[in-house]
């Protein structure tokens, strides 16, 4: 083995430095190498190998700088990060303590780095970050899985003078808890998506509760398998009275439970506080907490975030816990992102039953509709029958009326049927039947003599809850109303001014024999009114605006029976 010293060398090709170098060969051994990284490779490598160091003077600035960063090498032993130092093939020159820290090896030159983390799995964005970064000269970023750890890994290649990179810079940093939030997240949302997710066949066959207790499941699952709660508690806010209904409790005291709660920020615990803002409440010790009502013994802290839809507060959903401070901000994260989820699905669900409601509506007047006619036409048979035996056989008179009865009554068990399958709940009324309620139970009768007339008055008026029955003429007429039945009166008469058998004018002097006053309304098609049967009726007692026009305007209609009700009272309906 040579006992002459050996020299690093750290110079170019110049020529005027080659009589230096020379000079060194003469008394040392001397390996040249074209850059101070490339020394400082070396060294790391074999830090024993050379008994000193030349460095020539066009390298001064570069040997300076990575002086400094040997100088400083104690700050990168203390970084949380690892840091370390790559040849072209990925090995390893150099690395601080936290590198090979999570290496689990006190030495680890000359391993590969993916080696020494022992072979961790590339998740991306970039699944060759290092030759990447020597290829395109740029920083590339990456993460890494290595058993339950994630790490995200910074590459950068270092400057050389001929502008080719031989050596990376590498930083890598713990990134489990940013990871495990994201999976979580995700799994959250996953979640919230799958609340109220169901297959056509599941809409087609569950019922309304069997849905809402689908729901109530899936939000106890999640809520206990994801998130980690045990005790909960969901309110559904009443948008008419601000009562918060239960809708869920698990771990909850029943009078808790059943505590009378309202939307307001005080005297209605921190529940009705959220209600009332629309702001979540971490009440971290239950004891110190004014607000706090307790949802069950031994609580020692809660933590209760709005259900919030469209800017709309419509529940809230309380997790309490036996430890004090048990909740984190990274708690009401997630429960707040959750929260969002339960109000969608619930909005859903709402949806759905009000879809199905007006479904099951849509069907009652689709066969109320269809049953109309048909039923008025039993009732002019019945009335004309009737007139026949009145004052001679009274046993087949009382058989009429009962069939009278009876065919109102199929209309009525329809509408009946059509509210319980179509709650006023489902489908709330519009604000134009509320601003027409005077109309519901209002008893008309519609005489004219085409079919498309009184279909349309059955459509327009039984909408706004008026009992509508027609007759095709005149005669029709006065039997309807002189044999419409104990307790059962017309509210309001709408009759064509040219019937088969008499014009308005006569139906108004046939009807004084029966009414006084009559609540006749007279329509025409277009204003024509060749008789003047009009003038005549206004002469004889009819109401000014007691004038309708063919076809139906709906508002015209509506005002007009309100008009005459106004003017002749109602008739309480049996």
């Amino acid at each position: 083995m040579s006992q002459s010293p050996k020299i690093l060398c750290i110079t170019d090709k110049n020529p005027a430095l080659a009589s230096v170098s020379e000079q060194l060969r003469g008394a040392a051994e001397v390996v040249d190498v074209s850059s101070p990284v490339r020394a400082f490779a070396r060294l790391s490598r074999q830090p024993d190998e050379f008994d000193g160091l030349y460095v020539a003077a066009a390298h001064f600035q570069d040997a300076f700088k990575l002086g400094r960063l040997l100088q400083n090498e104690r700050i990168l032993e203390g970084m949380p990060d690892g840091v370390a130092m790559l040849d072209v093939d990925t090995s390893v020159l150099w690395a601080n303590s936290k590198y090979r820290e999570w290496c689990k090896k006190s030495e680890v030159a000359g391993l590969g780095f993916y080696q020494a983390l022992g072979n961790p799995e590339i998740l991306g964005p970039d699944f060759c970050p290092f030759h990447t970064a020597l290829a395109t000269g740029q920083p590339s970023i990456s993460t890494l899985r290595s058993g339950d750890l994630y790490f995200q890994t910074h590459a950068a290649p270092v400057d050389e003078p001929d502008g080719q990179s031989q050596y990376l810079i590498v930083t890598i940093r713990d990134v489990t808890a940013e990871m495990l939030q994201q999976q979580k997240l995700a799994a959250i949302h996953k979640a919230g998506i799958e609340l109220a997710d169901l297959t056509p066949d599941e809409v087609f066959n569950m019922g309304v509760d069997e849905r809402i207790e689908l729901l109530k499941s899936n939000i106890l699952h999640y809520t206990q398998d994801l998130l980690n709660f045990d005790v909960v508690e969901i309110r559904v806010r009443d948008e008419e009275t601000g009562r918060l209904e239960p809708l869920l409790s698990y771990g909850i005291d029943e009078d808790a439970a059943r505590r009378p709660l309202y939307a307001s920020p005080t005297d209605n615990g921190v529940t009705g506080f959220v209600a009332a803002t629309g702001k979540s409440y971490l009440c971290e010790d239950t004891n110190e907490d004014p607000l706090y009502l307790q949802g069950f013994a031994g609580a020692k802290s809660s933590l209760t975030v709005p259900l919030i839809f469209h800017d709309q507060v419509i529940g809230t959903f309380n997790v309490e816990s036996p430890e004090p401070r048990a909740f984190s901000e990274s708690d009401l994260q997630f429960l707040e992102i959750f929260s969002r989820d339960i109000a969608v699905a619930l909005n859903t669900l709402e949806l759905m039953v009000a879809q199905r409601a007006s479904t099951a509506q849509e069907s009652v007047e689709a066969i109320h509709g269809a049953v109309a006619l048909p039923v008025d036409e039993i009732l002019n048979d019945a009335v004309n029958v009737m007139e026949r035996y009145i004052g001679h056989e009274p046993e087949v008179v009382q058989r009429l009326q009962r069939i009278l009865k009876n065919a109102r009554d199929i209309k009525q068990v329809i509408h009946e049927v059509g509210q319980s399958m179509a709650p006023a709940e489902a489908v709330p009324a519009c604000p134009e039947m509320t601003k027409h309620a005077k109309l519901r139970g209002c008893r008309v009768l519609v005489v004219d003599a085409d079919d498309c007339v009184r279909n349309d008055a059955h459509a327009l008026l039984e909408r706004y809850g008026c009992n509508v029955e027609t007759a095709h003429e005149g005669g029709e007429a006065v039997f309807m109303v002189r044999n419409c039945g104990p307790d059962v009166e017309y509210n309001v008469i709408i009759a064509d001014i040219r019937l088969p058998d008499v014009n308005g004018y006569e139906l108004l002097v046939n009807l004084k024999d029966i009414l006084d006053p009559v609540p006749l309304v007279l329509m025409t098609g277009f204003g024509y009114d060749p008789g003047h049967s009009i003038v005549k009726a206004r002469q004889a007692g009819l109401h000014p605006k007691a004038i309708l026009y063919k076809p139906f305007r709906l508002d015209q209609l509506l005002e007009t029976v309100e008009c005459m009700l106004d003017v002749y009272g109602r008739v309480p309906q049996a």
